[in-house]
């Protein structure tokens, strides 16, 4: 077959598979929302997943991929029953602002941060805010943030020490407070306490820091003396110096807790480090079985649109048995034939795929316009969808495609 009568075909096919879609709406209407839901879940989830990555790599850039945290309690998938024998670290004793103090005075370091975190009611005048994220962080917490202060500035050692109500709110609550307006100077009140603005803080809200949300800064003695929390609820974020291996620092801090601590050298600690290897582990963990759920569910919709495929293929072979009998009379081969079916069966997939892959781009750009995700459809996954539709079509068309080519002319002459 010469390739004009082959593009001839194709173009054929079409136009037969668009007629077939025409004269059984619902059939085929099944058939594309199957084959749509399963392309939609694979452009879905890859266009999330390839924002989180973006967002991720963002956060390992500004923070510095040198930076680790001290916590109490181990972070991850900790099927706890409240024992010592499943969960001994319950017992860990908290992180204390001491020890905070004692890790700054080591050579290696160049920062040590400590944050509690705390929601509270935030309002300026009519505007309320009533679980708004509050974080109370140590003197010289910029030195470990991948952040920026534009306009004004953090607050002191002094105002740290006295307690001082003053605050640095992000770029979003500065948008739900004062729609605009410049918040420098003004004053703010936090659980009904006054405290004037310093400050407005900008940062990349991602996945990992926890969303596009309102969150305002105060000193962490400010939080402890006014807020219900305590230093049990502390973590730290620490930088090590320039030219200091990432591996020492954490030698040198572990060492020095342990010091501070008395534990004998053959205790286990009761503090843990997370370093960005172990965020990055506990993030292939989750988003594995998220990719997995992923692949069933378009496997699902695959299939059916597959079975829909093969019912609505074998219903059009049925139907036009008389066609294909003159066909082949007239000289059409059985790869004609076949290949006649194929292109009906992937053109109904086809439409099922560009539907999906629509549907699918349509969200990641909500997603992308509302949240902190920067959601993107890869050029992998509309490859996939293509990909997918294709071999899906070929697959469940070829037996109703195959059971065309064999039909006898002369039996299928006088088919009535």
């Amino acid at each position: 077959m010469s390739v004009l009568a082959r593009v001839g075909s194709l173009l054929e096919g079409v136009v037969i598979a668009i007629d077939a879609l025409r004269a059984n709406k619902v059939r085929a209407s099944l058939t594309i929302l199957g084959i749509a839901v399963g392309v939609f879940v694979v452009v879905a989830m890859a266009a999330f997943i390839h924002g989180v990555n973006d967002s991720v790599a963002h956060d390992i850039e500004s923070a510095g991929a040198t930076t680790f945290f001290l916590q109490r309690y181990p972070v991850g998938f900790n099927n706890c029953d409240g024992t010592d024998e499943v969960c001994p670290w319950i017992h860990n004793p908290p992180l204390r602002l001491s020890e905070a103090a004692a890790l700054r005075r080591l050579p290696s370091l160049a920062g040590v941060t400590v944050q509690i975190d705390f929601a509270g009611s935030v309002k300026y005048a009519d505007r309320r805010l009533p679980a708004a994220q509050i974080q109370g962080l140590s003197p010289g917490w910029t030195s470990t943030d991948g952040g920026s202060i534009n306009p004004g500035r953090s607050f002191t050692t002094q105002e740290n020490a006295a307690g001082e109500h003053v605050a640095l709110i992000n770029d979003k609550m500065a948008e739900r407070l004062f729609r605009g307006g410049d918040p420098l100077g003004r004053t703010i009140t936090i659980n009904n306490s006054p405290y004037q603005i310093i400050g407005l803080y900008h940062y990349h809200a991602s996945f990992i820091t926890g969303g596009d949300r309102p969150v305002a800064i105060i000193p962490i003695q400010t939080l402890l003396r006014h807020f219900a929390v305590g230093e049990q609820e502390a973590g730290f974020t620490i930088k090590p110096r320039a030219g200091v291996a990432r591996d020492a620092a954490i030698d040198d801090v572990i060492a020095a807790v342990r010091g501070l601590r008395g534990l004998r050298p053959a205790a286990v600690n009761n503090f843990y480090v997370l370093t960005q290897d172990r965020l990055f582990e506990l993030y292939n963990k989750v988003f594995g079985v998220i990719e997995l759920v992923a692949l069933v569910l378009a496997s699902v919709g695959l299939m059916v649109g597959g079975v829909g495929v093969v019912a609505i293929m074998m219903i059009s072979v049925t139907e036009r048995t008389r066609e294909i009998g003159v066909r082949k009379a007239l000289g059409a081969t059985k790869l004609v034939i076949l290949w006649q079916f194929l292109i009906e069966s992937v053109t109904l997939t086809g439409i099922g795929a560009m539907t999906g892959l629509m549907v699918g781009w349509g969200l990641a750009l909500a997603v992308r316009a509302t949240t902190s995700v920067p959601a993107s459809v890869p050029a992998a996954a509309v490859a996939a969808a293509v990909g997918s539709s294709i071999v899906t079509g070929i697959l469940f068309g070829i037996y109703p495609a195959f059971r065309a080519a064999r039909l006898d002319p002369v039996t299928a002459l006088h088919y009535e």
